[in-house]
């Protein structure tokens, strides 16, 4: 792709996002703007880079994604990319962003039952919520990333309290309630679907796929896998009510809690092993929707909720252990 092609392309990218979201968000017609963006390139940067991590992070698709030219750097395995979710390629306070990312790690984690680093935490995204393949630790792509939000946390640090604000709705509230796949069809087919498309398969960027989504899959083969994080019903909540419909978050708990459950009954990519996670299962997320359990709640219970009664039954095993 040459540098006039890819520039046209990101052109009539900007035009079709503002389009959408003027319609999202005016509820009139659709107002045509130009985003300017920088030209893609599918070159490796020599040595790793904050902006060379930025690209990446923004590009995914085009940088890393599985049409790349060269199948040594195909290590996504789906047209999406990083800022797909991490909105604004992270840099926005708020749900999902990347500025405080860096100070989080090392931490312990469950899934994996041990401590992890960033750029295990990288790695994890690469194969889950990007269906794809780990990075080498020590690769150019990965330590651009790595500096990239290192850097965003130097950004943080020096941002006023003003500044580092999120501007989102009050946080989510879990319903006393199971979540219910058939209301959150009407709130899909009503909010969801003017951006990520009647089936789901989201809005791609051009007819050429390693430009990417303006608006990502949220199921079918080119989403996130079901190991991803996205696929628990509390975590996709917490994210809708916060940011969705973008450019006009306001849903209720109520619906940002149905329709996740709705994005989460369709099918996906199924990544293997999943029965390694969490090697102590007491430390497994109330909501995840794989097997096995410690505990002989239906898996229905654990993917839709009401999520009380499991909490409880654990917390009763604390209890039992602390006496």
């Amino acid at each position: 792709m040459n540098r006039a092609a890819t520039s046209k392309s990101r052109y009539q990218r900007g035009s079709v996002l503002t389009a959408v979201l003027a319609t999202v968000v005016l509820g009139v017609g659709v107002i045509v703007g130009v985003v300017a963006l920088r030209p893609v390139t599918d070159n490796r940067d020599p040595e790793p880079s904050v902006e060379y991590g930025r690209l990446l992070v923004r590009e995914t698709a085009a940088m890393m994604g599985p049409g790349h030219e060269d199948p040594a750097m195909r290590y996504s395995g789906t047209y999406m990319d990083c800022a797909s979710c991490h909105l604004e390629t992270g840099t926005r306070p708020g749900t999902l962003s990347l500025l405080q990312t860096e100070s989080r790690y090392p931490r312990f984690s469950g899934r994996d039952g041990g401590s992890r680093d960033l750029r295990d935490r990288v790695n994890g995204c690469m194969t889950r919520s990007m269906n794809g393949r780990e990075l080498p630790r020590d690769s150019v792509e990965m330590r651009s990333i790595e500096m990239y939000i290192q850097n965003l946390n130097d950004q943080y640090q020096i941002m006023g309290e003003t500044r580092r604000q999120p501007d989102e709705p009050p946080p989510f509230v879990e319903p006393d309630r199971a979540a219910d796949p058939v209301a959150g069809e009407t709130v899909y087919q009503e909010r969801c679907e003017v951006c990520h498309g009647e089936d789901g398969q989201g809005l791609p960027a051009s007819t050429d796929m390693r430009e990417g989504y303006l608006f990502p899959p949220l199921w079918g083969p080119d989403s996130f896998n079901n190991g991803a994080g996205m696929t628990r019903v509390l975590t996709a909540a917490r994210f809708i009510k916060a940011r969705m419909p973008l450019g006009q978050p306001d849903l209720t708990d109520d619906q940002a809690y149905d329709v996740a459950a709705f994005v989460n009954s369709h099918e996906r990519p199924q990544r293997a092993n999943l029965e390694q996670d969490y090697p102590d299962l007491t430390n497994k997320p109330v909501d995840s929707p794989y097997p096995p359990y410690a505990d002989n709640f239906p898996i229905e219970q654990h993917r839709l909720g009401p999520f009380g009664p499991i909490r409880e039954y654990y917390r009763s095993l604390e209890e039992t252990d602390d006496r």
